[in-house]
């Protein structure tokens, strides 16, 4: 039977995530020439060249990408095992790193994440908020556990990712007293010309409202655009426009920022998904969240639900 070498294959596997031989040296504490070495001997082994050069930089050839695949689900199985073991000094806090999209609502990300920290035993928390795609970058890296975002990963990534949908919400509109009473009323035909805060134009959210407002023959009048759902939900605390947020949280965003909701954009819906490397969740505290986070969206929806146009 033939063996493979798993030290060479974590070293093709590291200058491969790394991009860069010098990188992936550094990280090892080795010499480039025996980093380059024994790439070159697992190249033998397997009876291919798995990079070729392109000018001063080394790119994975067409078998070298199917050797990375395999060795990041090899490594990443690994991972898993570890956490499954529970491989910590005992009394360590056990550790959850999670990425959270701009675009998630923090009421919701937090109802979210809560879970995690009712866990027996420490727990310690951490929250890292970006682009989801400087996120999936950090996850491909093992750097996050998890990443909420409202959009599952492209199945075109390098590195493997699996999506689990958590739960979807209807989107409503939201206003400070004074906008809610001047355009609640006649809604969805009052928003033509009334002001209106919207999430940035590459989201998933803001491709929905701009199709349900062309779909109801309506023509708000933009007055900010954000990639942070929170610094759109803060100006529209402050009365600078109607927004849009998920009717789970609609409660909590009446109760907490003093405005009233105006009426439900039928038909659209915000997702949030859980992204992870795991295919099968092992991690306690990722499995802990999405369990709940699952449960709480189904009792939440049925609450927060009322009929609108």
């Amino acid at each position: 039977m033939e063996w493979i070498n798993y030290h060479h294959l974590l070293y093709f596997w590291l200058v491969s995530r790394e991009g860069s031989l010098a990188r992936a040296s550094a990280e090892l504490r080795l010499a480039q020439s025996t980093v380059s070495k024994q790439i070159h001997q697992l190249e033998k082994a397997l009876g291919h060249a798995l990079f070729a050069k392109q000018g001063r930089r080394l790119v994975l050839t067409e078998i070298g990408g199917v050797v990375f695949r395999y060795a990041d689900e090899i490594f990443g199985l690994g991972r898993e095992m570890l956490d499954t073991l529970g491989d910590r000094p005992a009394g360590k806090p056990l550790r959850i790193t999670v990425g959270v999209a701009g675009v998630v609502p923090r009421l919701v990300a937090e109802r979210v994440l809560s879970p995690a920290l009712s866990l027996a035993g420490p727990v310690r928390l951490i929250c890292r908020s970006d682009r989801p795609e400087r996120l999936l970058a950090d996850l491909a890296t093992h750097d996050l556990d998890a990443i909420l975002t409202d959009a599952p990963a492209s199945p075109h990534l390098k590195a493997r990712a699996f999506n689990r949908l958590l739960g979807t919400s209807d989107v409503a509109l939201f206003g400070c007293p004074e906008l809610a009473s001047r355009y609640g009323r006649n809604f969805p035909g009052s928003l033509n010309g009334a002001p209106v805060l919207l999430p940035a134009e590459n989201t998933v959210l803001r491709r929905s409202l701009d199709e349900w407002f062309e779909s109801r023959g309506v023509r708000p009048a933009v007055a900010g655009e954000f990639e942070d759902s929170a610094l759109l939900e803060a100006f529209g605390r402050r009365g600078a426009g109607l927004f849009p947020a998920a009717s789970v949280i609609a409660r909590e965003i009446e109760a907490q920022y003093g405005v009233r909701r105006i009426g439900t954009a039928s038909g659209v819906r915000e997702s949030l998904y859980a992204v992870t490397v795991e295919r099968r969740i092992k991690h306690p505290a990722v499995a802990a969240v999405c369990g709940a986070a699952e449960t709480w969206f189904r009792s939440a929806g049925q609450k927060n639900r009322r009929p609108s146009p």
